[in-house]
């Protein structure tokens, strides 16, 4: 458990911004790498050979942007890689074309999730994903989803919210990505959280050791298919390390 947790979050966990809260970020800084990788890594490859079937979900028509994702981390992370990666943690990953997502899911520490905007339709929806670590979602019940309908129900997501971040899909810009993050607490160190639609998630126990678990949530246009891409990259801190720091 330790090699995935953090020593320190890059952002003031106690401060966050109304929703959607969201602000603009260096186009260079989208994708990031940081001391959990080897760790984070390797649970990522574990769930992608134990749980394949909870964790990648791809349409067929999201396939040429899957593909254009795939390109894009290669050239940001591995440039000059041909037919696999070797990963700073010493493992070789074989590039797999016909597998975008999978391949995906082990070259990077964040999840990703393609929205994409069907012709005619006034929302965004979820058409691809690497969803390794959920925080008290289940990409089951997400996938195909609308949103507005992805986020029920959640409260704090209301009409206004949902206007206003569907919003920012159509909006944001070619290599003008934004950011935002997220804050809860847990009870254990688990990344990989699924829980279905009512499901409540468990409250660290009074006195019991509690985990911050902050979501550095990252939206970017995909310059060629003009996908959306939704990136999760997971901050797990143990709460008496980050009250020290």
């Amino acid at each position: 458990m330790s090699d995935t947790l953090h020593r320190r979050i890059p952002h003031d966990v106690f401060a966050p911004l109304p929703l959607p809260g969201v602000r603009p970020l260096p186009s260079k800084d989208w994708l990031i790498f940081d001391e959990a990788f080897a760790g984070q890594m390797a649970e990522r490859d574990r769930l992608l050979a134990e749980r394949r079937q909870d964790v990648i979900a791809m349409q067929e028509s999201a396939r040429p942007a899957a593909e254009e994702l795939l390109d894009m981390v290669l050239s940001k992370a591995y440039p000059g890689a041909a037919d696999h990666v070797d990963r700073s943690d010493g493992v070789t990953v074989p590039i797999l074309r016909d597998d975008p997502m999978g391949t995906l899911a082990r070259l990077v520490q964040c999840d990703l999730v393609l929205m994409q905007k069907p012709e005619g339709q006034s929302e965004h929806v979820l058409t691809a994903a690497a969803l390794l670590f959920p925080a008290s979602w289940t990409l089951a019940q997400k996938f195909g989803r609308p949103l507005l309908r992805i986020h029920d129900p959640v409260d704090s997501y209301d009409e206004a919210v949902a206007k206003r971040v569907q919003r920012l899909f159509d909006g944001v810009q070619v290599d003008k990505p934004l950011w935002r993050f997220n804050a809860l607490w847990y009870a254990d160190a688990v990344l990989h959280q699924p829980r279905p639609e009512g499901g409540e998630r468990p409250q660290p126990a009074a006195g019991a050791p509690r985990f911050m678990r902050s979501e550095r949530q990252v939206i970017l246009r995909l310059p060629r298919t003009s996908a959306v891409l939704f990136g999760i990259h997971t901050y797990l801190m143990r709460e008496d390390d980050l009250r020290a720091g």
